[in-house]
């Protein structure tokens, strides 16, 4: 968690006091803060004419061991509630329970709306062969501060609140030979998807596109799964690619014999991608002929779209 002395603001007590009622993870402490939020970070607004929300995330201290040798490989997710959109990620430290990020993350938006927001600070293990364990997180409630000066704290981290809708999670791998510009999509399988029938199940068939600069270039789509929120494809498909700025979406979609097809969720890898999903395609560029398998989580198609550029379900 943050490691904790002094309040938040201005004559207030801990930030966390009102609204977390989540027990704090055992043995487990969060960032700092300066003038922003974060484990130990600073939280602050430089100057209220910029109208930006500037977030340090500086360190944590004794988190819990995830990992089987005794260690996890932790990294931060900070983003504002509730509308979740820019999502922002330190880098993964690999195997320790008392990372330094010393990262620094600014967020626009003005001043008079700042005081509807909650500042999520969440901790997680990074694994690249399953989901991501949540380690830990901070909520901070914006209006419970006073950003009239930069705020840096110590916290223990909260257990991490179940997010109202999972979409589920995908995994694929990703191989690129630069001497053919080919590249395959394997398709493995997907697990935890919402429900999009009536019977509780989905029919699910997930579709890739690759674009290019909002324009998509090429579309395949694996077989349906019938009855099932936990297929498998192991199904390859291959591109010959114009390696400028592409982007690989993936849409997970339930089939619906008489209506439209549904998306239940997305996501997408490209040099603009960010992240897990940045992550994966740098490291499919940094190994050549090699598949890099690895799980992401789905997106909302909103989420994905603007981003990418243009509806791609």
């Amino acid at each position: 968690g943050l490691a904790g002395s002094g309040g938040w603001g201005m004559g207030q007590g801990p930030v966390l006091s009102r609204g977390a009622q989540l027990p704090p993870v055992p043995g487990c402490r969060d960032l700092v803060w300066l003038g922003g939020a974060g484990m130990a970070d600073t939280l602050g607004l430089f100057p209220f004419t910029l109208s930006q929300l500037v977030v340090d995330i500086i360190q944590a201290a004794d988190l819990p061991a995830l990992d089987i040798g005794g260690t996890s490989d932790p990294y931060v997710k900070v983003f504002l509630l509730p509308e979740k959109k820019k999502k922002h990620e330190t880098k993964v430290h690999w195997k320790t329970l008392n990372p330094t990020f010393n990262e620094t993350f600014t967020f626009k938006i003005p001043y008079a709306e700042l005081g509807g927001r909650t500042l999520v600070m969440a901790v997680y293990d990074f694994d690249r062969f399953s989901k991501h364990d949540a380690i830990g997180e901070l909520r901070v409630p914006m209006s419970s501060l006073d950003l009239a000066q930069p705020i840096e704290a110590w916290r223990d981290l909260q257990s991490v609140e179940r997010e109202e809708e999972k979409l589920g999670d995908i995994c694929f791998s990703l191989r690129y030979v630069p001497t053919a510009g080919k590249l395959t999509v394997i398709v493995l399988e997907a697990k935890n998807l919402k429900k999009m029938d009536v019977g509780g199940l989905s029919d699910p068939y997930v579709k890739i596109h690759l674009m290019q600069g909002g324009k998509r270039l090429k579309k395949k789509k694996t077989t349906i799964k019938k009855n099932t929120l936990n297929p498998y494809y192991n199904e390859s498909f291959s591109f010959e690619v114009p390696f400028e700025q592409i982007q690989v979406v993936l849409t997970v979609l339930d089939y619906d014999k008489l209506g439209k097809n549904e998306a239940i969720g997305k996501v997408f890898v490209g040099c603009n991608a960010t992240g897990t999903e940045l992550r994966h395609w740098s490291d499919m560029l940094a190994n050549p002929r090699r598949p890099i398998a690895q799980w992401h989580t789905l997106q909302t198609e909103e989420e994905v779209d603007v981003v990418v550029g243009k509806k791609t379900s």
